[in-house]
């Protein structure tokens, strides 16, 4: 991918944190899935460029104990709300006023916090997530944590087999995610009433593994749901998925 470029920040705690940039305009960031990073979620598959294409600055994080970012190993790195935080820090730092934000999966529970501890988007999307994920993100996270306990041990056919064939191509660093999932807690349901803001639910047509995304979107104030296809691992590798937020954000 050409044009993509590649920058690291330290965080309020000392933690060296990476992003990645494409594109000129009104800036829009892009938080990507659990055990992901910005590459395999924004950029392999075209999702950055087409909405570049349409005008956008592109910014695109690797959450702490992913990607390109640190992967402490220090329980006092990964407080409760640590990647909202860190979300607010490169705001500051980008100093950004006036942007788009959006994510996928965790990086969707991700904006639900920032938004709802006061970030405000001119837009926002929300993706690969439903209302019963969002509410009961602590069973999630407990089928993660479970996942890296038995992680040389799981035998194709149980259910946390995929996920560890995930982990495993995305060589995560264990210690520092299990640390990043004692972080996460459910998110509070009135967080939900901050999405004052034009905001895009899209979610893959056979993508429930976080609930109902069309439940999610009718809660929300002023949200619109899109269908695309696939399931949670590939409904962000296909095209439809990035053209659904590229138009969302350039209507």
């Amino acid at each position: 991918m050409t044009g993509v470029t590649t920058h690291h920040w330290a965080a309020s705690d000392g933690v060296e944190l990476a992003w990645h940039e494409l594109g000129q305009g009104r800036p829009v960031i892009l938080l990507h899935g659990l055990f992901s990073d910005a590459h395999m979620n924004w950029i392999k598959f075209g999702t950055a460029d087409r909405i570049a294409a349409e005008g956008f600055r592109v910014i695109m994080p690797d959450h702490r104990a992913h990607g390109l970012s640190g992967k402490p190993h220090g329980a006092e790195y990964y407080p409760k709300g640590i990647l909202a935080r860190d979300v607010r820090e490169l705001v500051a730092l980008l100093g950004l006023t006036d942007l788009d934000l959006g994510g996928f999966s965790l990086g969707t529970r991700t904006t639900v916090e920032a938004v709802g501890e006061g970030m405000r988007p001119r837009r926002a999307m929300l993706g690969g997530a439903g209302l019963e994920g969002l509410r009961n993100w602590e069973r999630r996270k407990n089928f993660f944590v479970e996942a890296i306990d038995q992680f040389d041990s799981v035998q194709r056919g149980d259910p946390h087999w995929l996920s560890i064939q995930f982990m495993k191509s995305q060589k995560v660093d264990r210690v520092a995610a299990r640390h990043l999932l004692d972080s996460f807690e459910d998110a509070f349901v009135e967080w939900l009433q901050a999405f004052t803001m034009p905001t895009l639910v899209v979610c893959g047509d056979q993508d429930d593994d976080n609930g109902s995304a069309e439940e999610l979107a009718n809660v929300l104030p002023n949200a619109t749901f899109r269908e695309t296809p696939g399931t949670h691992m590939t409904s962000i590798t296909k095209p439809e998925f990035g053209k659904a937020i590229a138009d969302f954000l350039s209507a």
